[in-house]
């Protein structure tokens, strides 16, 4: 299920915002976020030599930062601070934007199926949810597990 980024001249956008359109006349099925991509990659590569290097070091520092916040009893946005910074990376590196390609792509098919769930199962998942948070307060106050760092 690898899914490899087309050429910038495979798709294009409409000038009315309409869906994108392959050169063959198709209808470009991936996910905007990766034509969008493809879009700033190619406007990025005609920047300088200074600006790209600040996206590459600030991608790096990002991901060293949301590495840390993603560390047990840190709180913060930490997986998100590593998503926007391999899509700082994706602009320089082809496999930071390979990588960045099949998150896309996971997240686009998971809305897809959130989407598509029926209203039971919505209701069921949400009662799920609320069960499970019940039962981490309770073992928490049970056990006396601290929640914050000492």
């Amino acid at each position: 299920m690898a899914t490899t980024p087309r050429p910038p001249e495979a798709a294009h956008e409409d000038s009315r915002g309409e869906d994108a359109v392959r050169e063959d006349g198709g209808k470009d099925d991936r996910p905007d976020m990766l034509i969008k991509l493809e879009e700033r990659k190619r406007r990025h590569a005609e920047r300088g030599i200074v600006a790209r290097v600040l996206v590459v070091i600030g991608g790096v520092l990002l991901i060293l930062a949301g590495i840390v916040l993603s560390g047990p009893g840190i709180p913060g946005p930490g997986f998100l601070l590593v998503l926007l910074g391999l899509s700082f990376l994706a602009l320089e590196f082809d496999r930071a934007e390979r990588l960045l390609a099949k998150a896309i792509v996971w997240a686009d098919k998971a809305k897809g199926r959130a989407e598509s769930a029926s209203p039971r199962q919505k209701v069921l998942t949400a009662v799920l949810t609320v069960i499970a948070l019940g039962a981490f307060v309770a073992a928490a106050i049970l056990y006396d597990i601290p929640l914050l760092p000492v």
